[in-house]
C-alpha cells in the first residue's frame, strides 16, 4: 500500500512539472538602429578624411616631427606634466592630512588653500605669475627674516641675505609654469586623497597604533597604500588633464611648448588644419600612453579587492582542479 501510494506521488509530482520551456531572447531593434546609425556616421568621418584634401594629414605628419615640436613636447608638455604633477600629488597629500587634523588652525589653512586656488581658473593664475608677480615684487631677497633691520641694529653691514631672485626673469620661465600648475593641482589632489584617506577603515590606523607606529609612520605604511586604490583612478585622470592644461603655460608666456610652437608653424605657413591634427595626434599618443599606465596601476594597487588579477585567489577553497 505504501509503495504503490509513493508511485502515484512520483506520477503526480513528475506530471506537475513543467515541459522544456522554449524561451526566445527578447528583441531590442534600438541597438540595431543605434548600430546602423553609428556605421553611417563612421563611414561618413572615414570618407571626409579620404576625399577632403584640406585635411593635409602629409603635411600634418611633417609638422609633428619638425624639431621646435619635438622640444615643445618634451620640454613644454611632458617635463611640464611630470613636474606639475609631483607638486601637486606632493602638495595635495600634505594638505590632505592637514585638512583631517584634530588641529583647527591647520584644517583652516588647508580649507582657505584649497578654496583660493580651485576658485582661480589655471590661466588667469599663470598668467598672473607672468605678468603681475613682477609688477608687485621686482626682486625676492631669502635670508633671515627682518635681516636688513637687525643688520642695521647691530652695525653690520651684512643684511643677511643669502640671494637674491630676479622675479621679472623668473616670471616667464617654465619653472614658474610649473610651480603654477602644481599649486593649482595640489588643491585638487588634496580632495581626491582625502577622499582616498577616508576610504580606509578606522581600525587599521587604530591597529597601526596598537602596534607602536605614530600617526605619520601609521600614515605613509598603513593608511596610504590602502588609499591608493580610491586615489589612483582619479589621479591618472588629472594627470591626463595636466598634458592638456600645459598648453596655458603660453600666458607665462613660455614659447618652448607644443601647442604654441605647432600654432606658430601653422599661422606662418598659413598650414592652419594640418597644424591642428599635428597637435591633437600629439595629445593622443601621449593621453593614450598615459591610460595605460594607469590601467596597470589600477590593476596593481587593486590588488585583493575583486580585481581580474585576483580571480585564483577568490576561487572557493573546495573547488578543486579537474
Amino acid at each position: 500500500m505504501t509503495g504503490a501510494t509513493q508511485t502515484s506521488t512520483t506520477a503526480g509530482t513528475a506530471s506537475d512539472r513543467p515541459g522544456l520551456i522554449d524561451a526566445r531572447p527578447v528583441r531590442h531593434p534600438g541597438r540595431w538602429v543605434a548600430l546602423a546609425v553609428i556605421i553611417l556616421l563612421v563611414g561618413m568621418l572615414i570618407s571626409s578624411f579620404v576625399t577632403n584634401p584640406r585635411w593635409d594629414f602629409s603635411k600634418a605628419l611633417e609638422i609633428m616631427q619638425q624639431t621646435p615640436v619635438i622640444e615643445g613636447l618634451w620640454k613644454g608638455t611632458i617635463i611640464g606634466t611630470i613636474g606639475s604633477m609631483v607638486i601637486g600629488i606632493v602638495g595635495g597629500v600634505i594638505i590632505a592630512v592637514l585638512r583631517l587634523s584634530e588641529n583647527p588652525v591647520l584644517r583652516g589653512v588647508s580649507f582657505v588653500y584649497t578654496w583660493f586656488f580651485r576658485g582661480i581658473p589655471r590661466l588667469v593664475l599663470l598668467a598672473m605669475i607672468g605678468s603681475g608677480v613682477g609688477f608687485l615684487y621686482n626682486k625676492i631677497d631669502f635670508g633671515v627674516p627682518f635681516g636688513q633691520q637687525l643688520a642695521s641694529f647691530m652695525g653690520l653691514s651684512s643684511n643677511f641675505t643669502f640671494f637674491t631672485l630676479n622675479v621679472n626673469q623668473f616670471s616667464s620661465t617654465l619653472l614658474a609654469g610649473i610651480i603654477g600648475l602644481g599649486l593649482s593641482e595640489a588643491a585638487y589632489m588634496a580632495e581626491i586623497a582625502r577622499a582616498g584617506i577616508l576610504s580606509v577603515d578606522r581600525g587599521q590606523a587604530e591597529a597601526a597604533a596598537a602596534l607602536g607606529m605614530d600617526r605619520g609612520k601609521a600614515m605613509r605604511r598603513v593608511v596610504l597604500p590602502q588609499a591608493m586604490r580610491v586615489i589612483v583612478p582619479p589621479t591618472g585622470n588629472e594627470t591626463i588633464a595636466m598634458v592638456k592644461d600645459t598648453s596655458l603655460l603660453s600666458a607665462i608666456p613660455v614659447i618652448t611648448e607644443l601647442f604654441y610652437q605647432t600654432s606658430a608653424i601653422g599661422n606662418r605657413t598659413l598650414l592652419i588644419m594640418p597644424a591642428f591634427v599635428a597637435v591633437t595626434a600629439w595629445y593622443l599618443i601621449v593621453g593614450s600612453v598615459l591610460m595605460v599606465g594607469q590601467y596597470f596601476l589600477e590593476r596593481r594597487f587593486g590588488r585583493g579587492f575583486g580585481t581580474p588579477s585576483n580571480k585564483r585567489a577568490a576561487r572557493p577553497a573546495g573547488a578543486g582542479g579537474a
